[in-house]
């Protein structure tokens, strides 16, 4: 796993800690990606993680004097879901980050991280660089601001040092008169890297399009323009047949790779579909009918505490699990499924892919649903942790624990408290929700016995025992 393990208080201790970084130094804050490469042996001789997720001051979303929008490091998915500044001034950006994964990943998995990570097929990459987003990086050496544009050398390759620390993002909110639309095309609805991804931002003068940006994700090593397209955009009207050829146009400029998850050919050829889709969807002003008003994020009540001082000697760990208060000793390096089942003995959260994508080992870390196999086991410390065995109160199980035994909401069991654990924390958070909500809701856990039309059932019918009669 790692040598040492940070988890500073403040953004100067970080800036100590990377005066002296090498590429064996990795700072986390999510580790959606990270944690994965590390298990899948990619960095074998890893000296120090840098934990900056309880770093204070480095969390918010905000407006400027100037007018410009910040989103700094420890910004989630799930934080920009739940800003109605971003909904307001970002649409694509809010559409992004509302395709990507499931809840319990969005509650972990920062847009910084989802920018620095590199890769062509990230969400947020294509909304932000076609609003000409900057990343403000801070080293001992001072701070520079890079387009995110010029940011990326090659796939999985930018221009970050060794010692730097990008602190936010920072770009220019929509005018009025601009519109954008984000669309995915990926093997299923969550839980999927995108096989291909655009953005498609105009600017309207009436019915005649003034500027227009489309940006293009997983066709090209890097996140790409279609300056053809936009160039043939400017100074026409948006029709059915702007749509198309504007399309055809962005087909031809991408340059094609091909992977695992699609070909060349498939990728050009849906690159044309989702173009035009975009532009049509602007074109009768529903881009923003795809997110909810109010999107499931499995994080009401959360809460967390930074590390005084940032001084954590990495061999003794202070946590609450299931309100009692644990001391343990020893060496902490695996993930936090790992330390709850074989360190604290409960064994309710279950590994099952490991890489975040099946929700059995969903539980609450600090008030968020998280699947702890993408978590450090230090992250643990000073943490409030609740696992299954804790969810049921006063020798009473809950709600929906009671609802999935009267619905026979279990097959084989495995992944069922996953599922549990996703479905109190949505009651917790709405708690009569719709069936789209609760679909939502457990679209991070997959049951490989196929028992989802009992889940839904279970969960609504708990909805009488969290909330009442509606």
């Amino acid at each position: 796993m790692w040598k040492n393990y940070h988890m500073p208080e403040t953004v100067e201790q970080v800036i100590d800690l990377l005066s002296d970084a090498s590429s064996q130094t990795k700072i986390i804050a999510g580790g959606t990606d990270l944690m994965v490469e590390i298990r899948d042996g990619k960095w074998p001789g890893l000296e120090d993680m840098i934990d900056i997720s309880r770093v204070r001051n480095l969390d918010a979303i905000f407006l400027d004097e100037a007018g410009l929008v910040h989103i700094q490091a420890n910004v989630t998915h799930n934080d920009v879901l739940k800003s109605d500044l971003l909904r307001e001034l970002a649409s694509p950006l809010y559409q992004a980050c509302y395709r990507v994964s499931s809840p319990q990943l969005r509650n972990r998995a920062t847009v910084v991280g989802n920018l620095v990570t590199a890769s062509p097929a990230n969400d947020t990459i294509t909304p932000l660089m076609a609003m000409d987003a900057s990343l403000v990086l801070i080293s001992s050496r001072g701070e520079r601001q890079v387009r995110l544009n010029e940011f990326y050398l090659g796939l999985r390759k930018t221009v970050r040092q060794p010692d730097e620390l990008v602190r936010e993002i920072v770009f220019k909110p929509l005018k009025p008169s601009q519109k954008g639309s984000f669309i995915k095309q990926a093997l299923r609805k969550t839980q999927a890297i995108a096989t291909l991804n655009c953005c498609v931002l105009i600017d309207l003068d009436e019915d005649v399009i003034v500027d227009a940006v489309i940006t293009m994700g997983s066709v090209a090593p890097t996140v790409i323009h279609s300056m053809e397209a936009e160039e043939f955009l400017r100074g026409t009207k948006l029709s059915a047949e702007t749509a198309r050829r504007a399309s055809e146009l962005a087909a031809m400029d991408t340059r094609t790779i091909s992977d695992i998850r699609g070909g060349a050919d498939y990728r050009r050829y849906m690159m044309q579909v989702i173009v035009e889709d975009a532009l049509k969807e602007l074109m009768e002003d529903r881009q923003d009918q795809k997110v909810p008003q109010n999107p499931v994020t499995l994080s009401q009540g959360a809460g967390w505490q930074t590390v005084p001082n940032g001084e954590w000697d990495q061999e003794h760990i202070e946590t609450t699990i299931n309100g009692q208060s644990l001391q343990f000793g020893g060496e902490f390096k695996s993930t936090l499924l790992n330390f709850v089942r074989e360190r604290v003995g409960y064994s309710g959260p279950k590994p099952g892919c490991e890489e975040g994508e099946c929700g059995a080992c969903t539980l609450y870390l600090d008030g968020k649903a998280v699947v702890s196999c993408l978590v450090p086991a230090p992250r643990a410390h000073m943490a409030n942790i609740t696992t299954i065995e804790g969810l049921a109160e006063e020798g009473r199980l809950h709600p929906v624990q009671q609802e999935f035994i009267k619905h026979g909401a279990v097959q084989c069991g495995y992944c069922t408290p996953g599922f549990v654990m996703a479905a109190a924390k949505l009651l917790e958070e709405k708690p009569h929700p719709t069936e789209d909500e609760i679909k939502d809701g457990i679209s991070g856990n997959l049951c490989r016995c196929t028992g989802y039309y009992k889940i839904v059932q279970a969960i609504e019918a708990a909805c009488q025992g969290v909330g009442g009669e509606q």
